[in-house]
């Protein structure tokens, strides 16, 4: 008898065409376990030997203390079985312990600035970066979205909002440095700043405001009433 792979069950029985139609959340821990696993044994399905590592285990209770020589003890699991179940468990471990209070809260103009001084104004290139913020004004993502002379062609609304949706950024604020130290805006800056707050109304995500870095001094877009 051969082993009982997930794809031998029908359609409606098998976890990974549940998950993709319906979601991880919609999967039991046995089906979770099951996907992880792949294969049964010469004598239980995936299914039924995903179930006897719950139960041997109480469930997730004990499981996710459990050692390598504890999980390949159990017949059916050997060490590749075993050092993915261990390694899902050790990221859904560190995705637990994400500390969001440790995340930098941008309140100010100056908040923004101290954030991106000190990397920004020495760099030789003009580097138009996004900080993505969630709704109570913590950054949840850094990104630098282009490299060169700031103008309405390189820098693409399409790229900015992109990112922000894929954070579930409830706003942006915007910054780019002046190479010559000066931050004084362009007329360039200005129609650039415009144009992504048009689309961030559209978009439902606020741009706050953009910063332009000089050398150890900037300009708030905002500040001067261009948002």
């Amino acid at each position: 008898m051969q082993k009982l792979l997930i794809k031998d069950f029908p359609a409606d029985e098998r976890p990974r065409e549940r998950l993709i139609q319906n979601g991880a959340g919609s999967l039991s821990n046995q089906e979770l376990l099951a996907i992880l696993l792949r294969t049964g044994t010469k004598e239980d399905s995936v299914l039924q030997l995903a179930n006897q590592l719950l139960h041997n285990f109480d469930g997730l209770r004990l499981l996710k203390d459990a050692s390598l020589e504890e999980m390949t003890a159990m017949k059916g699991i050997g060490t590749a079985k075993a050092v993915q179940i261990l390694a899902a468990i050790e990221l859904g471990r560190r995705i637990s312990n994400l500390k969001h209070n440790d995340r930098y809260v941008i309140r100010t103009p100056q908040d923004g600035a101290n954030y991106v001084m000190d990397d920004m104004r020495f760099l030789a290139q003009e580097h138009f970066v996004c900080l993505y913020l969630n709704v109570k004004n913590q950054v949840i993502h850094r990104q630098t979205l282009f490299i060169g002379s700031l103008n309405a062609s390189i820098v693409h609304p399409r790229e900015v909002f992109k990112e922000a949706l894929r954070r579930s950024a409830a706003s942006i604020i915007c910054f780019h440095n002046h190479p010559s130290g000066d931050p004084s805006p362009s007329k360039e800056d200005i129609e650039v700043t415009k144009r992504l707050a048009e689309c961030g109304k559209i978009m439902g995500v606020e741009i706050l405001d953009h910063l332009i870095i000089g050398e150890k001094k900037f300009v708030s877009l905002k500040e001067k009433g261009y948002l």
